[in-house]
């Protein structure tokens, strides 16, 4: 059962700060991108960058090349190269894995100099890739089609797909995003270092969202509440959304000086790497301050919503098949009555949705290290929304051994989380579940209302 009650206050998490990935990390990512590069016979792959859909390359390289774009093409042989424009060549030298940098001026910025003398196609000859019979091409996404072979789909600029091609005529190419992403992708489970890493960024997003949500009240404006939603000068993972009433109003996306209202739907959203948070609701202390037509909000969907978060919760494990989470939340939050359309939660890394094995009869496992987002998004016809999108990863005995012996301070802190929702919020998280702030699962319906929030009453 769900109640709304007096809940104590999640406390901000005090002394974060980043923890980089280790030689001993980035040379693990390495091996298990060239073993998977051996499994699928590929002689090379080149991953394709820029700042929004970099994060494979940086999962390799380190870094994001910013306002440029960039490649990277690694061969079965563990040598690479890095493709670079102008503003970025001198940072082939940080690279976390060995490289050869090559200029491609033609990554750089509008109209700034191409001093060079060759094509598209002559620059990428200087990568080694004459020999080679089977290359794969690195967008950022997997195609799931029906109706397509998405192996022969592509997200890199044509440009580059073409030269590559006019190079190599008798080479196959194919999407291998799968190496990185989705199912036995790389990418999709973390050690212990690695979560201290993105442990970091969701940590900061849960004192965020805390600080914001306490923020909150009649008069104050989107753009006051929203300097909450900032933390140490860390780049968002996604855009930052605080709202208050109608939204995208002259498909404005980003918060404004629009003052809350008493009664207003609200939303909230700041992510970093590693984790994201999300509120929705209601600007009330409480249901009479809503009104008439949607006083049946909290039973029609923020109490239902909530329910199939607790449940998510309590039931993921490790070793359960990504169809099995996807029809437990549908038999508790039917789609056809609440109206959600997305995978009911996701994985996440550098970026806010890296893929998700919760989908319609999917036979992926879920396992140990993987790093998750709790996300499902009602939507009830005559009513705002409800959400306290938060993370949480799923770590067996090992890992959690791991991250207690070599990062102390953040197990403490796991621990905390741990106590705080299984006592405060009453949800019986298992030992393999590892909050990633201390907001998790905090979910207040009535977002001026600094004491109350929902609990799972056994």
């Amino acid at each position: 059962m769900i109640e709304l009650t007096r809940v104590k206050h999640p406390k901000i998490e005090e002394n974060i700060y980043p923890v980089f990935l280790s030689d001993e990390t980035m040379k693990a990512r390495k091996d298990a991108i060239l073993n998977r590069m051996k499994e699928n016979d590929l002689d090379s792959i080149v991953v394709w960058a820029d700042l929004e859909h970099g994060n494979n390359f940086e999962y390799l390289v380190g870094f994001l090349p910013r306002f440029e774009e960039a490649l990277l093409v690694l061969h079965k042989d563990g040598t690479a190269e890095i493709v670079l424009g102008n503003e970025n060549l001198n940072k082939a030298s940080k690279s976390r894995i060995p490289v050869t940098p090559v200029h491609m001026p033609h990554f750089s910025l509008p109209n700034q100099p191409m001093k060079t003398d060759k094509s598209v196609s002559e620059i990428l000859e200087q990568c080694n890739l004459s020999q080679d019979k089977k290359i794969g091409l690195v967008g950022w996404k997997n195609f799931t089609s029906k109706y397509d072979e998405n192996s022969e789909l592509f997200d890199l600029p044509a440009f580059i797909v073409e030269a590559l091609k006019k190079n190599l005529p008798d080479t196959q190419f194919v999407n291998a995003t799968f190496i990185f992403i989705g199912e036995n992708g790389a990418r999709c489970t973390n050690n212990a270092n690695e979560f201290a890493h993105y442990e970091f960024g969701a940590a900061l997003a849960g004192n965020c969202m805390l600080k914001a949500m306490d923020k909150l009240d009649v008069g104050v404006s989107e753009m006051e509440v929203a300097d909450e939603l900032d933390a140490g000068g860390q780049t968002h993972s996604v855009v930052t959304i605080m709202a208050t009433g109608a939204r995208f109003e002259k498909a404005n996306m980003y918060p404004t000086n629009k003052k809350i209202k008493l009664a207003d739907p609200l939303s909230i959203t700041t992510g970093f790497k590693g984790g994201l948070q999300s509120r929705g609701g209601y600007a009330v202390h409480d249901e009479n301050e809503l009104p008439e037509n949607l006083k049946g909000y909290l039973d029609a969907v923020a109490k239902p919503y909530f329910n199939a978060v607790v449940h998510w919760l309590e039931n993921i494990h490790i070793g359960m098949k990504g169809r099995e989470l996807y029809d437990s939340i549908e038999k508790v939050l039917p789609k056809e009555k609440y109206g959600w359309t997305l995978n009911p939660g996701h994985l996440c890394a550098d970026e806010e949705w890296l893929s998700s094995p919760v989908y319609p009869e999917s036979e992926e496992v879920l396992k140990s290290g993987m790093l998750f987002q709790i996300d499902i998004i009602p939507s009830v016809s005559g009513f705002g929304g409800i959400s306290c999108e938060s993370g949480v990863m799923i770590a067996d005995k090992e890992l959690r051994d791991s991250i207690a012996s070599e990062y102390p301070e953040i197990w403490n802190r796991i621990v905390k989380r741990q106590e705080y929702m299984r006592n405060e919020l009453g949800i019986q998280i298992s030992d393999e579940i590892l909050p990633t702030s201390m907001a998790t699962a905090y979910c207040k319906p009535w977002l001026l209302n600094k004491e109350m929030a929902f609990k799972s009453v056994k």
